[in-house]
């Protein structure tokens, strides 16, 4: 009898996903035989891209040789755990940029884990990622910046649609 895939959670807005971002899902996919992308998102707040435009960057985004192992879905006013076990994952995988990430996302794991028993896996971001934010690279394109290989071509092509 075949075993139940194994499948994780990789929670973000991704608003916009970024090259990081997609590091995470990557590196996940070498680990689990399936990934849910979890767009979350609070419907009382405005991002800077609409839901179903970050589902799309998200999809357009993956690299075609895990596209078949993930999926990418948006969810709202729920908790976390509460997604893992609407998909049916025994683990949420989030990436780390440094000590600041560890310190904020470790109650967090510590609370899903005693919540359902999920556990949390930190995957450390590729060193020459590692500054990447979404929030950082919104800041940085508003002011002039260029972000050219921070994030994917689709979604530099629209920051550069929202700049009049």
């Amino acid at each position: 009898m075949a075993s139940p895939p194994r499948r994780c959670v990789c929670p973000g807005s991704f608003d916009p996903v970024t090259n990081g971002h997609l590091d995470v899902v990557v590196r996940a996919a070498r680990i689990f035989d399936e990934v849910v992308v979890a767009v979350l998102h609070n419907p009382a707040k405005r991002g800077t891209f609409p839901v179903g435009q970050r589902l799309e960057l998200v999809e357009e985004s993956l690299p075609e040789r895990v596209r078949d192992q993930v999926t990418v879905a948006a969810f709202a006013d729920r908790l976390l755990v509460d997604v893992c076990r609407e998909v049916g994952a025994g683990a949420i995988v989030k990436g780390l940029r440094g000590g600041t990430d560890f310190a904020y996302e470790l109650p967090m794991a510590r609370m899903n884990t005693h919540l359902t028993g999920v556990e949390t896996v930190f995957l450390p971001a590729d060193p020459s990622l590692e500054h990447v934010s979404s929030s950082l690279v919104k800041e940085v394109h508003r002011y002039g910046g260029d972000v050219t290989g921070l994030v994917p071509d689709g979604v530099l092509r629209a920051l550069r649609s929202l700049t009049p």
